[in-house]
C-alpha cells in the first residue's frame, strides 16, 4: 500500500469534489421541469456574476427555491451519513455496521411521530423532535453499552439491537393513531425524503454540527488506524481506547441524528459508501474520513435526482433508490467476507 501523503489526499478530494460538481449539475438540469445545459449555464452565469435581474422567474423558482436548497441537503445528509458509518466501523470493528445499527434511526422516527401527534399545525418542529429522539436513544444505548464503567463494543452492539426493535414497536403503534393523512407523509418520510427544505437558520445549525462532528471524528483518524488492529494492541501503543471510543460513538451518533431528523432514514449510504472508499482509495482513516463525506453527497444527491425523475412527476423515497442499488452489494460484500 502506498504511503499517504498530503499530496495524495489533496488530489483525491479534488477528484470526488469535481465528481460532486457534475453529479449536482446534474441534478440542477434533470426533474419534472428539465432546463438545457445552455439555459442551465447562462442563468447560473447571470446569477455569479450579479446580473440576477436576468434570470427568468421560472428558473428562479425551480433552481434556486427548490432544487438547490434540496440538492445541498442531499449532501450534507449523504456525507453525514458516510462519516457516521466509517466510524461506527471502526468503533465495533465490523465492516458491516451502519449508521442505524444502534437504533438511532428508530428514535428519531419516534420523535417525529410524537411531535406530529402533540403538534401537527407546527411542521418546523418534526426536525427538532426527531433530533431529540435521536439524541434519547444515544444515551439509552451508551449507559446500555457499558460495562464495568468502560464502553465495550459487542454490549454497545447488543444494547442498540435491542432498543432499535423496542422502538420499532413503538413505532407502530403510534402510527395506528395518526390521521389517514398523516400515515402516507410518515410512511414516506421513514422511507427518506428530501423534498422538504429546511429554514436558513435550521440549515446552518446542521452545518456547523456537521463539521463540528466530523472534525472530531477526524482528531482521531490515526488512533482509529490501530485501534482496527484490536484494542488491546492499540492500548500499547498509546491509544486512549477509551477516549477515542467515547469521541467517536458521540459524534457519529450526533451525525446520524442529524440526517435522520431532516431526510428519515436513508438506508445503505453509511454502510456502503465507506466499502467503495476503501476498495478505491485505501483504508487509512485520515482519508478515508474526508473522502467517504464527499462520496456519501455524492450517492444521496445521485440517487436523490433518479428518486426525482424515474417516475416524474411522482417522486419515489429517496431510501427506496438507495436500497435498490444497495442491497445487491450489500450481499456480495457479505458473501465475499464469509468466503
Amino acid at each position: 500500500m502506498r504511503p499517504l501523503t498530503l499530496r495524495r489526499t489533496v488530489w483525491t478530494c479534488v477528484f470526488l469534489a469535481a465528481v460532486l460538481l457534475g453529479v449536482m449539475l446534474l441534478a440542477l438540469r434533470l426533474g419534472a421541469v428539465p432546463f438545457s445545459l445552455g439555459d442551465l449555464g447562462e442563468n447560473l452565469w447571470w446569477l455569479a456574476s450579479g446580473q440576477s435581474e436576468r434570470v427568468s422567474t421560472d428558473f428562479r423558482l425551480i433552481m434556486v427555491e427548490i432544487r438547490f436548497p434540496r440538492i445541498l441537503l442531499g449532501m450534507l445528509v449523504g456525507a453525514a451519513l458516510s462519516v457516521a458509518g466509517a466510524g461506527f466501523q471502526a468503533l465495533l470493528r465490523n465492516p458491516l455496521a451502519d449508521p442505524y445499527v444502534l437504533g438511532v434511526s428508530s428514535g428519531a422516527a419516534v420523535g417525529a411521530i410524537l411531535s406530529m401527534l402533540a403538534a401537527p399545525t407546527f411542521p418546523w418542529i418534526t426536525p427538532l423532535a426527531a433530533f431529540l429522539g435521536a439524541t434519547a436513544t444515544i444515551a439509552g444505548v451508551y449507559f446500555l453499552g457499558r460495562r464495568e464503567g468502560q464502553l465495550d463494543s459487542g454490549t454497545l452492539l447488543l444494547a442498540g439491537i435491542i432498543s432499535a426493535s423496542f422502538l420499532s414497536a413503538i413505532i407502530i403503534f403510534l402510527m395506528t393513531t395518526l390521521a389517514s393523512r398523516d400515515i402516507r407523509g410518515m410512511a414516506f418520510w421513514l422511507m427518506g425524503d428530501l423534498s422538504t427544505a429546511l429554514p436558513p437558520g435550521l440549515l446552518w445549525i446542521f452545518v456547523v454540527f456537521f463539521f463540528a462532528a466530523a472534525g472530531a471524528i477526524y482528531t482521531t483518524a490515526s488512533d482509529l488506524n490501530l485501534l482496527l488492529s484490536g484494542e488491546r494492541e492499540a492500548m500499547h501503543l498509546g491509544v486512549d481506547v477509551t477516549r477515542v471510543k467515547l469521541v467517536v460513538y458521540v459524534s457519529a451518533s450526533v451525525l446520524t441524528g442529524l440526517a435522520v431528523s431532516v431526510s428519515g432514514a436513508i438506508g445503505y449510504v453509511g454502510l456502503l459508501v465507506p466499502h467503495v472508499i476503501r476498495m478505491c482509495f485505501g483504508s487509512d482513516y485520515r482519508l478515508l474520513i474526508p473522502t467517504a463525506a464527499l462520496g456519501g453527497a455524492i450517492a444521496v444527491v445521485f440517487a436523490d435526482t433518479l428518486a426525482r425523475t424515474v417516475v416524474a412527476p411522482t417522486e419515489l423515497p429517496v431510501g427506496a433508490m438507495t436500497a435498490i442499488a444497495g442491497a445487491p452489494v450489500f450481499i456480495y460484500l457479505l458473501r465475499k467476507r464469509l468466503s
